[in-house]
């Protein structure tokens, strides 16, 4: 939470007490001899308010990264209501998405495409015709689908523009694909 196993001399400029991970209670998994539960506990100064990245960044990004153990498995994840509230949620909500689909009175359906890595953008596209042609409203990309060498965003986004517009043709209903718009600069993306 607040250290590493090394002192250093900045470690005298904050009250390390006040900011660290705190293990209140450790009990034995029955039948194995050398395998414990163990309840941690981090003070919420440590997390931006509203960041989902950043809370499982610091709880499963450094504590997985934790070269000294061996095996370790997250079972349940706890957040203070008081923590909840500072995420906003996304910036509009379903209302919005049933307008942009025309879509009301029954749950939107919609898939993610498989499998979620290795097809080429061509292939992609056309497994995002065949489900919205098949009476889906939308698709979406897996959040590992971002712009890898054998399918890049700009030539998924090419096949996936198409696929929508040849299915709404086809079938009279507005569709959609939600692109997962990541890169490693905004001019990327």
């Amino acid at each position: 939470s607040t250290g590493t196993w090394t002192t250093v001399w900045t470690d005298g400029l904050t009250s390390l007490d006040r900011y660290k991970g705190r293990c209140y209670h450790i009990e034995p998994v029955p039948g194995e001899e050398s395998q414990f539960i163990a309840y941690v506990a981090y003070p919420l100064d440590l997390f931006e308010e509203g960041s989902v990245t950043n809370m499982f960044t610091s709880i499963v990004g450094n504590v997985f990264g934790f070269k000294a153990l061996r095996a370790l498995r997250l079972e349940d994840l706890r957040i203070p209501p008081a923590y909840t509230k500072t995420f906003q949620g996304p910036p509009h909500g379903i209302q919005v998405e049933r307008d942009k689909l025309n879509k009301y009175g029954r749950p939107l359906l919609g898939c993610t495409i498989k499998p979620k890595l290795g097809l080429s953008a061509k292939n992609y596209g056309r497994a995002v015709y065949e489900c919205l042609r098949g009476g889906l409203d939308f698709t979406k990309d897996d959040e590992n689908v971002n712009s890898q060498p054998f399918m890049r965003w700009r030539d998924r986004f090419l096949f996936c523009a198409e696929a929508i517009f040849k299915s709404q043709s086809e079938t009279g209903e507005i569709k959609g694909h939600y692109l997962n718009a990541t890169a490693g600069t905004c001019e990327e993306m």
